[in-house]
């Protein structure tokens, strides 16, 4: 039986671009509740933009914050993982000297962002709606660096992919994250963690969890468990890490809702 659901966000539950979530997925948390079944949003997303997106729902569910660098439920922090200052420095500085690249340093509570055009700012505080706080200078940056990010407009590349990697792969992990974003995170960081976090809170198995994801920062998360569902707009190497796939989460959500969480009658209907 099914006793905890986690679901990535942009590209999963936020489709086509999407920033706000289908009204139809609140009252599924809530009868996932009912049936003692624990929902985790599980994204690269920040703790408050997150929190305004399940608003109706807060106290229903749980959070994977920062492709896996913040655990937090009912405003109880689990975990937080930081980057080493140094490292988040260097990183920043080489983002912000490429060409048409802009950064994020992702700290608990906000962004620090240094914007080089006005569609970043827009897009940051106005489109994806972040707390930021503009920087003029590297030296403003004090908070505790969770997570950084290179957002390039154009979408992100193989050829800029293996410019990131080439340059910092061998001192932390760098995944795509989305059209546009390359995510970088310390070792031993990724969704995967909080969702093991949670199992060992929780006394949950890794077969009563079923896990939603179509990014390569979903890899390790979807392998945690047998029940892992890769969206079918996935990329090959995502759609691979998975044991399953679906073009939509609602739907298997519904199926475990109505099956008190038999994921074995879930998968008959899926296969």
């Amino acid at each position: 039986m099914i006793k905890l659901v986690a679901s990535d966000l942009d590209g999963t539950l936020l489709l086509n671009g999407a920033q706000a979530l289908p009204e139809e997925l609140f009252p599924l948390i809530r009868r996932l509740k009912e049936n003692g079944i624990l929902f985790v949003a599980a994204s690269g997303r920040q703790y408050p933009n997150m929190k305004r997106l399940f608003a109706p729902v807060l106290d229903d569910m749980a959070f994977i914050c920062e492709n896996g660098a913040l655990a937090i439920q009912n405003e109880q922090v689990l975990y937080q993982d930081q980057f080493d200052a140094e490292l988040a420095k260097e990183i920043l500085k080489a983002i912000y000297e490429k060409e048409e690249a802009e950064f994020s340093c992702a700290t608990k509570d906000f962004y620090y962002i240094m914007p080089k055009t006005r569609h970043y700012l827009e897009l940051m505080t106005e489109v994806v709606k972040t707390n930021s706080r503009v920087i003029r200078s590297f030296d403003e940056i004090t908070e505790p660096c969770m997570k950084l990010a290179v957002y390039e407009r154009g979408g992100v590349t193989e050829e800029s992919i293996r410019y990131w990697r080439d340059r910092f792969s061998d001192r932390c992990t760098v995944v795509t994250s989305g059209f546009a974003w390359v995510d970088f995170i310390p070792f031993g960081t990724n969704k995967a963690r909080g969702l093991k976090e949670y199992q060992k809170r929780l006394g949950i198995r890794p077969e009563e969890c079923a896990v939603f994801g179509d990014e390569y920062n979903d890899i390790e998360m979807l392998k945690a468990t047998p029940y892992g569902f890769a969206m079918k707009h996935a990329k090959p190497g995502v759609r691979e890490a998975a044991a399953w796939s679906t073009e939509r989460v609602e739907p298997v959500l519904e199926a475990l809702i109505r099956t008190k969480g038999d994921i074995e009658e879930v998968l008959k209907n899926v296969q």
